[in-house]
């Protein structure tokens, strides 16, 4: 019988073999070593699997093959590695690239490595993050929510009231020209003075209708309501809504399933979408409706859980808001509009309606980059079995 050879090291005895096992086991963290021109010298096992790149395929190619195409044209993989050579470490995260073009959130710590203080290159390690990222801004969707119901609470109860009071007089005086209508020696000034007057009343209505709409108090008449056949229904009005040098392009995904709500007050808060975005726009533009399945935490429960969610979004290309006026941009009676423009309660009676549908609404807006508001009204399995 023959004795086995015994290795003379130990496996784990040799510095150089511990570090490369070290470094290939880790697998869910990308490690790699650059040159100072920011090329790939070497990676590990993790690089494959967060990257989709082989070694082969990756080893002499620059960093930048893992930035997005607008963050190349930006020059960011240069700016990070400059960033890194100037502070020694740098720390960050954002939005990269795998092989099959599929993109991912990174975070991200590149160290400059030094001998004698001359660079001799980077050590990188990229890690995806990219269900922390979207649990993130599921928490913080429902968080703003929350929020946005907790305000509007208080100040719907006093309209509420107003909206009523308010609707009262409105009758009355509606009654009473009525009456100075049918006079028989009403003359052409007084009938004229009354249509004036009735269309000044009409439009009290309206606003009282908003009131009611914003503080929850209107009666919803429920129903099945399939978004996409509500919109192909609503198309003819939404082009009539938009002057000539504006567009309307509508993206929507197939097999949703449908909704519970008012399909009339719905096609309503479509519209007033569209026509602020349209205004938004006054030398023209693209006005995009998309509606998407979303899965996303519920923000009036107690212990938020997910629910599934029809995401109905309005996009405009105007200007957009600055963070000031997008946070009041749903208070009522706010308008940046002139005087006589508009009410201010447009987006308010939005935010009314679907809460009202046990929804809720979420603005995305910056200057210079348009504005979107998305409706998130819940499929109608989930008020099922809520």
């Amino acid at each position: 019988m023959v004795a086995e050879a015994v290795p003379s090291v130990a496996p784990l005895a040799d510095e150089r073999r511990q570090l490369k096992l070290l470094i290939d086991h880790v697998s869910d963290h990308a490690i790699y070593l650059l040159d100072p021109d920011g090329r790939i010298c070497s990676w590990n096992r993790g690089g494959e699997r967060v990257n989709g790149y082989t070694a082969t395929e990756a080893i002499g190619q620059h960093v930048s093959i893992f930035y997005t195409a607008q963050d190349q044209q930006l020059g960011l993989p240069q700016q990070t590695l400059a960033a890194a050579r100037e502070q020694g470490r740098l720390v960050g995260e954002g939005w990269r690239v795998r092989r099959n073009g599929e993109q991912f959130r990174a975070s991200i710590v590149i160290e400059a490595v030094r001998e004698n203080g001359v660079l001799l290159g980077f050590v990188k390690v990229t890690q995806d993050i990219t269900e922390r990222y979207q649990a993130q801004r599921l928490l913080q969707d429902a968080q703003r929510a929350r929020q946005h119901l907790q305000q509007f609470e208080g100040v719907g109860r006093l309209t509420r009231g107003l909206a009523h009071e308010f609707n009262n007089l409105l009758t009355t005086i509606g009654n009473a020209l009525d009456l100075v209508a049918l006079r028989p020696k009403a003359d052409t000034r007084t009938h004229e003075l009354v249509e004036l007057a009735q269309a000044a009343a009409d439009r009290g209505s309206l606003l009282t209708r908003q009131l009611l709409a914003f503080s929850a108090d209107q009666t919803l008449v429920r129903e099945t309501v399939s978004v996409p056949q509500l919109l192909d229904d609503a198309w003819p009005s939404l082009q009539r809504a938009c002057a000539p040098s504006n567009r309307i392009r509508l993206d929507i995904a197939p097999a949703l399933p449908s909704i519970s709500t008012d399909g009339v007050q719905l096609h309503s808060a479509v519209l007033n979408l569209v026509l602020n975005s349209c205004e938004a726009m006054p030398h023209g533009g693209t006005v995009t409706i998309t509606a998407r399945l979303e899965q996303l935490l519920a923000p009036d429960l107690a212990h938020p859980t997910r629910r599934r969610y029809v995401a109905l979004a309005v996009t405009d290309e105007g200007g957009g808001m600055p963070p000031e006026v997008a946070a009041r941009a749903s208070e009522p009676f706010f308008t940046t509009k002139e005087v006589g423009k508009g009410s201010g309660l447009g987006l308010s009676q939005v935010f009314g309606f679907v809460s009202q549908c046990n929804g809720f609404v979420d603005v995305q807006t910056a200057p210079g980059h348009g504005t979107t508001v998305r409706l998130l009204l819940p499929a109608i399995e989930e008020i099922e079995y809520a």
